[in-house]
């Protein structure tokens, strides 16, 4: 079993911010329990868990498949913790450390995916 996705830096920042946002939900209110802070750790799980079950795979494209699941989730999370902020459940604060976290995570995907990418493209070249 090839886990050399645990030493990739996005995948150990990611996972970094669970606990980060899992943090921060306990600060939720009580009727925000199973509405936003069920979403949000949804959201959050997935980054980690697509970098994990896509560099899995042994196939560029369903790599780059799960990066991309793991980005729109990343996303979400962003655009949840921005209601969070606007609902004043969290501070700008913390919403400003985080979102450093998930601009750098989202650069780390991009970076990944497209990297893969090449590394197809000259096999597939090389093959010919």
């Amino acid at each position: 079993m090839d886990n050399s996705y645990k030493k990739l830096d996005v995948y150990i920042r990611s996972k970094a911010l669970v606990s980060i946002v899992y943090k921060m939900i306990a600060q939720f209110p009580d009727i925000e329990k199973f509405a936003l802070a069920n979403q949000l750790q949804r959201s959050v799980i997935s980054v980690p868990s697509n970098i994990a079950e896509g560099l899995s795979r042994s196939a560029v494209k369903e790599q780059c498949h799960f990066l991309d699941i793991a980005f729109g989730s990343l996303m979400e999370v962003d655009c949840q913790l921005e209601i969070a902020r606007d609902l004043k459940y969290i501070t700008e604060e913390q919403y400003s450390r985080t979102y450093k976290d998930i601009y750098d995570i989202s650069k780390m995907l991009i970076r990944l995916k497209s990297v893969r990418q090449t590394q197809s493209s000259k096999k597939q070249t090389d093959i010919r």
